[in-house]
């Protein structure tokens, strides 16, 4: 599943073409794509429909656009989440509609960049779309990333977002929260990074490859951990996000892209994740997998020896 770099990379794309544009029209091609949005609020086609979008905002792995228009969809947005397949690819106006994976397509346009098109595809149709109504953060700052474009907006975020933790790419994360959150779990420190209400973000890789750069076990108790040691392990967090954002994110195969369809290349700097069997690039030793939570863990058993 697309995580935040990958996330980020396709709303960093997204935000200089959608920001300012006009939706002119929409079209549905599969509403399974659209089994998040409530239709008691108003038709997904009509409420976009002449709508301007205001900026792309991101997150964790959700990222949305918000939208003005008329009274009825003030305060609105539309919300995306890619699941596991999910692309939002900008085309041209008479770029070939045989996609067959193509679920929803926007048409804009933009006061200079012209006519354009947003597709959303999803092989799997794991991901969705929805018209979401904005409400206000609980801390009073900004709902999200946005290239610094602010509005009325700027401190809501859709209400399907609203129990999502900060990311740690946030400027508005607490590093004291976290602190606090991990002293009270019981639970394996891996566990409590890919709680999205915990902090969001971090899925399987990311979490793999943290742990394995401050050699810690993903089953050690998170409340064991002195806050140093969480403040290293936030602080490796945010170092690997960072570095995979600026590689485009880790592409496994054609089915994560960014917005012009080109994959990510951090998978050639992954140290745990998928190495199994190989030599941990520290110490020499196979590389193990074990089963976790319908997926598996990647670790070194010397390095990061279970305590």
């Amino acid at each position: 599943m697309p995580e935040l770099p990958e996330v980020e990379v396709v709303r960093s794309g997204l935000a200089p073409a959608v920001t300012g544009a006009v939706v002119a029209a929409v079209e549905v091609l599969d509403r399974r794509s659209l089994r998040r949005h409530d239709a008691a609020s108003g038709d997904f086609e009509t409420l976009l429909t002449g709508a301007r979008v205001e900026a792309a905002v991101r997150r964790g792995k959700f990222l949305w656009l918000p939208l003005s228009g008329d009274e009825r969809r003030g305060g609105r947005a539309v919300v995306g989440h890619l699941g596991m397949s999910g692309q939002m690819l900008l085309r041209t106006p008479d770029h070939p509609g045989d996609d067959r994976h193509a679920r929803v397509r926007l048409h804009l346009e933009h006061p200079e960049h012209g006519e354009l098109r947003v597709d959303f595809v999803d092989q799997r149709i794991f991901g969705s779309l929805a018209v979401d109504r904005l409400v206000p953060t609980t801390d009073g700052e900004t709902g999200g990333f946005s290239d610094g474009v602010t509005g009325e907006w700027a401190r809501q975020l859709p209400s399907q977002v609203a129990h999502i933790a900060r990311d740690p790419l946030d400027p508005a994360f607490s590093e004291r929260a976290f602190v606090a959150a991990l002293a009270k779990r019981d639970t394996g420190v891996k566990r409590v990074l890919l709680d999205q209400g915990v902090v969001s973000g971090i899925g399987n890789i990311y979490a793999d490859e943290s742990l394995w750069a401050v050699r810690l076990h993903g089953e050690h108790p998170a409340s064991s951990l002195s806050p140093r040691r969480v403040r290293e392990l936030l602080a490796a967090v945010r170092d690997v996000l960072g570095k995979a954002l600026a590689e485009g994110g880790t592409s496994f195969d054609a089915q994560y892209v960014n917005v012009n369809g080109a994959s990510g290349y951090f998978e050639h700097s992954l140290n745990a994740y998928g190495r199994a069997g190989k030599p941990c690039p520290r110490c020499g030793t196979p590389m193990v997998r074990e089963a976790f939570m319908n997926r598996g863990s990647h670790f070194c058993p010397r390095c990061q020896r279970r305590r």
